[in-house]
């Protein structure tokens, strides 16, 4: 069975347009633990796991775009960015995680923009471990789970959270050393394979 061709990319697109109803829906009550809390936890993970269907169906269907290839990356930060902010808003997360985390994620997407129009950079095996660490990491600390499971739940949302933020910072530093390594490489006329 046939699909569109940019399916995919809608997925995507709407990925991107969940960002700021989550953060709307996650700040309406000011940290209160109500219904408004609970739903935007769902709609964090419901978006953050769409990262998977749409990839599943361009590979499937051979419509792998470099729009789709710079679009998915972009969706997977305006989600998480718009939690990291909205969790330091509330209080719940330091400002000083949620700058580390934002200066790397805003300086790699830049770059993704910039260097577009020659080739575009997909994302590595590490970049996707750690947008997976992420994703788990902020989605116990946005549902009230505590209300459920006690005061314990705390522990582990710090260590997932550390967990995740130590995988954004190696990331980081992998992309930019691969491409150095790459723009070298280009530079002494060297023929490289696949730029991560």
């Amino acid at each position: 069975m046939a699909i569109p061709r940019q399916l995919p990319n809608a997925i995507t697109i709407v990925r991107i347009l969940c960002a700021p109803v989550f953060l709307w829906m996650l700040l309406a009550d000011q940290g209160g633990d109500g219904p408004l809390r609970w739903w935007a936890g769902v709609l964090f993970i419901v978006a953050i796991a769409t990262d998977g269907i749409d990839g599943y169906l361009a590979r499937k269907y051979e419509i792998v775009t470099d729009l789709g290839k710079l679009l998915d990356p972009i969706a997977d930060k305006a989600l998480t960015g718009c939690a990291f902010v909205g969790l330091s808003l509330l209080g719940e997360l330091p400002w000083a995680v949620t700058i580390v985390v934002l200066v790397r994620e805003v300086g790699i997407t830049v770059h993704r923009l910039i260097v577009a129009s020659s080739h575009v950079v997909a994302a590595a095996w590490m970049g996707k471990l750690k947008t997976v660490a992420q994703a788990v990491a902020l989605s116990l600390a946005l549902l009230p789970l505590w209300n459920v499971m006690g005061e314990g739940i705390h522990v582990v949302n710090t260590v997932t959270m550390w967990i995740a933020v130590i995988l954004t910072v190696a990331s980081g530093v992998d992309y930019v050393v691969t491409e150095i390594r790459g723009a070298r490489a280009a530079r002494g006329g060297t023929v490289t394979g696949t730029r991560r």
